[in-house]
């Protein structure tokens, strides 16, 4: 082990945009204790993203900015990242190089790999197995995976179900390769404050008392399938006499064709939409919110179903990745089908008609993530898992 010196870690993420991977990473490298030194790397997001570098000054952090780090694969630019990223590894000689998320994950990993990092650990925050691209990219895709796991000494999925996609499923890396580490957050701002926050939030809104507030919150882009929400919003609509407003969270792609399909739903009763873009102080905003929904057909651990269960909302979401591990069915929301506009419709309309139930829901949802999602247990397993793979890594010299 290594003693007379601090261990040394580059951290690097694809993107500081928000969302879990910024979260991780930043929490990681301010709350990881002092017999560790951290460099935190990453690129900037995309244009239809929202930046999350206050996230980082919020805790002290400067990271150092990777701009040539793309989102999408571009021969010049992630050639310039990758040579950029071995003149880090070079000049701070880290004994670890975590890399999170796809395109760090493949040029942190090979620059790491070719200068011989002693350990090499990827965190998945979510993959592209499946519903992203067709069938030949995804085999591609996998395969790169493939090579790149037997360049890293250590695999992190974030719940237990997404270690069962890469190891049985998707076949990616043998089971004993990968450890679980869910993702840990500052939940105590989505608990705090939270009547007040739900009246300035409603009346910002123009919210009445009884008024259904309903909220989607992630990326508009085509695998978080606003089709299928919009579909349900229009089949309960149909069947409930309630005034709704339902939010639309985030910023993307698909934003001028989800304004399009509102325009052309045909919905019943009393029922409002609001497009907010992007919201900095999401915590304020949930706690004016009823219920929150996510219809993705992927994802790694959804952070906006946690946050949501922090601020006492019930939620339901399709059936995907690691939620059944973030969501407790029937308990703090539910968890339905993926792509079954009856099943999610039948739970949506069932939580608006019944008030007693969302307070049910909304009581236990902060007992239910308050520690198992805290980021001090979060860097507290990461810390464990890092002595761990140094110790093995003494033992086999």
């Amino acid at each position: 082990m290594i003693t007379n010196r601090k261990i040394k870690v580059l951290r690097i993420i694809n993107r500081f945009n928000i969302g879990g991977p910024t979260y991780n990473a930043a929490f990681l490298s301010k709350y990881i204790s002092d017999d560790f030194e951290t460099l935190l790397v990453g690129g900037l997001p995309e244009k239809d993203e929202s930046d999350s570098l206050y996230i980082l000054k919020e805790h002290g952090l400067t990271p150092l900015l990777l701009h040539e780090m793309k989102r999408k694969p571009d021969f010049f630019s992630d050639r310039k990242a990758y040579l950029k990223i071995k003149q880090l590894i070079r000049d701070f000689n880290p004994d670890i190089v975590h890399t999170h998320a796809s395109k760090a994950g493949a040029l942190g990993r090979k620059a790491a790999f070719e200068l011989n990092v002693p350990i090499i650990v990827h965190t998945y925050h979510g993959h592209v197995f499946h519903s992203y691209f067709g069938t030949l990219k995804t085999q591609l895709f996998k395969l790169i995976e493939r090579q790149l796991a037997k360049k890293t000494t250590g695999i992190i999925a974030i719940s237990k179900q997404q270690k069962v996609e890469l190891t049985d499923i998707h076949a990616i890396c043998k089971p004993e390769k990968v450890a679980v580490i869910p993702l840990g957050f500052d939940l105590l701002k989505f608990h705090e404050n939270r009547e007040i926050n739900r009246e300035i939030t409603r009346a910002k809104y123009g919210l009445s008392k009884d008024e259904i507030a309903i909220a989607i919150i992630g990326r508009l882009a085509p695998i978080k399938n606003h089709t299928l929400f919009l579909q349900v919003v229009q089949r309960v609509s149909e069947q409930t006499t309630k005034k709704l407003t339902v939010f639309i969270v985030g910023d993307g792609e698909e934003k001028k064709h989800i304004e399009a399909q509102i325009r052309s739903l045909q919905c019943a009763g009393s029922i409002r939409f609001v497009l907010t873009s992007w919201i900095v102080d999401i915590g304020a905003f949930n706690a004016g919110m009823d219920i929150i929904c996510l219809t993705s057909n992927n994802e790694g651990t959804p952070v906006s179903l946690i946050e949501a269960q922090a601020g006492s909302i019930p939620v339901i979401s399709t059936d995907v990745g690691g939620v059944r591990d973030i969501v407790w069915d029937g308990v703090t929301g539910f968890v339905v089908p993926k792509n079954c506009v009856n099943s999610f419709a039948e739970k949506l309309l069932f939580l608006v008609e019944n008030n007693e139930k969302r307070l049910e829901m909304a009581q236990k949802g902060w007992f239910f993530v308050e520690k198992q999602f805290h980021y001090l247990t979060l860097v507290k397993n990461m810390e464990d898992y890092y002595r761990t793979l140094l110790m093995k890594l003494e033992n086999d010299a």
